[in-house]
């Protein structure tokens, strides 16, 4: 085991405050700074314990149940795993085979879900003003449902991407900022362009750059949110933004140039996302089930976005970040010209070189979400990691 280092990192854990047991995770802007840098802490000591082939089971049972309306990979698996390494049991609520289809409300169907639960993991980011709404109305339902008896205890729920934020993949790329530049101290100060970038589907969400600019901002970071003209994201989460770079002595601006952007910039995430406003529409036809309107929908937005195919992350305009080398992100899977479309987000050469490090950037999800999993089922998580590592010490010996 590496002992030293997770001595240190027991310690930084220990001086860090936290109030998260029993509560819910849904958006990083929520919670204080102290809490934001104790999850990034614990989910670096359990990585480092993992990595040395450490158990850090805390749980003898419980289910840790998720719910996905919509596809995912690396959040589907990471919460899976994070499930497993802590001692839960992983059950997916598959809502086409419950019986949400004959009635069942939300209310209910909450309850019905949680008599053992420990963690509720939810992914619901399709519908503008309704993803972050679910994950509200089901915490409510549990609350009501520990309050009146029929639960003996109330889940916490997870937000594993909604229509606003996506906090366990901001969390999951702070860490690795942290990692990479050594500190989250040396993170003020440094650039990070958060960008549109062309692709050739029109519905992708917005909550992974709101995420970015809703958390880097927290840090001292100059963010620049680069997009083309009529291409912004919800003005309350840019408000948001512009306000944790005031507090933080950080800087944030909105430019309509991915070059820009790029210019000095250490870190570069250009992602594709649909507009604000056409996630509204969309959202308004989706309610009505208008196929007809989706579809004519989908021919406007895909006609508009091909205005914008050079708005791509290719070698020239790499070449104008901070020594012509910032670290490209990307919560994939990205759009690569050549490779998974004919023109997309990335070049396929920019894509290659940074391919390995979108991998580890990647590779801190399921230890942040099992530190929000530690942080929200324990009421002294300082104490049990203490326990986990003293445990692990006496192994060694």
């Amino acid at each position: 085991m590496s002992s030293a280092a997770i001595e240190s990192l027991l310690a930084d854990f220990k001086s860090l405050k936290t109030d998260l047991f029993h509560k819910d995770f849904l958006l990083t802007w929520e919670h204080p700074l102290d809490e934001i840098k104790a999850i990034l802490t614990l989910a670096e000591a359990l990585k480092t314990l993992h990595r040395d082939g450490i158990s850090y089971r805390a749980f003898e049972s419980g289910l840790a149940i998720s719910i996905f309306r919509d596809n995912s990979t690396r959040t589907r698996f990471s919460f899976a795993a994070a499930a497993s390494a802590l001692g839960f049991t992983l059950s997916e609520l598959d809502e086409e085979k419950s019986q949400i289809a004959h009635g069942e409300t939300v209310r209910e169907t909450a309850n019905m879900i949680s008599f053992m639960a420990e963690v509720i993991g939810i992914r619901d980011d399709m519908y503008l003003g309704a993803g972050n709404a679910y994950m509200r109305e089901v915490g409510e339902a549990l609350t009501e449902g520990t309050q009146q008896g029929v639960l003996h205890r109330r889940p916490s729920i997870v937000n594993l991407q909604c229509d606003v934020d996506h906090p366990t993949q901001a969390l999951a790329d702070l860490a690795w900022l942290k990692k990479h530049f050594g500190g989250l101290d040396n993170l003020k100060g440094k650039k990070i362009a958060m960008t549109w970038a062309y692709s050739p589907s029109y519905g992708k969400p917005l909550s992974v750059p709101q995420g970015i600019i809703g958390l880097m901002t927290r840090f001292g970071m100059d963010v620049s949110l680069a997009h083309p003209e009529g291409y912004g994201l919800i003005p309350e989460v840019v408000d948001i933004a512009r306000k944790n770079a005031a507090e933080t002595g950080g800087k944030f601006e909105v430019v309509n140039s991915m070059e820009d952007a790029f210019k000095g910039a250490h870190i570069v995430y250009p992602k594709s996302w649909a507009p604000y406003q056409v996630m509204q529409r969309r959202t308004e036809l989706l309610k009505v089930s208008d196929k007809d309107g989706l579809k004519a929908l989908e021919k406007e937005c895909l006609a508009n976005n091909a205005k914008f195919k050079s708005w791509e992350c290719d070698r020239a305009k790499m070449n104008l970040t901070h020594d012509k080398s910032a670290l490209y992100m990307h919560c994939l899977p990205a759009d690569i010209t050549d490779v998974s479309c004919k023109e997309g987000e990335v070049s396929a050469e920019v894509f290659e070189q940074y391919r390995i490090p979108t991998y580890n950037e990647a590779s801190y999800k399921p230890f942040v979400i099992s530190a929000l999993m530690f942080l929200t089922r324990l009421r002294d998580p300082a104490a049990k990691l203490e326990q986990v590592v003293r445990r692990a010490k006496s192994l060694s010996l």
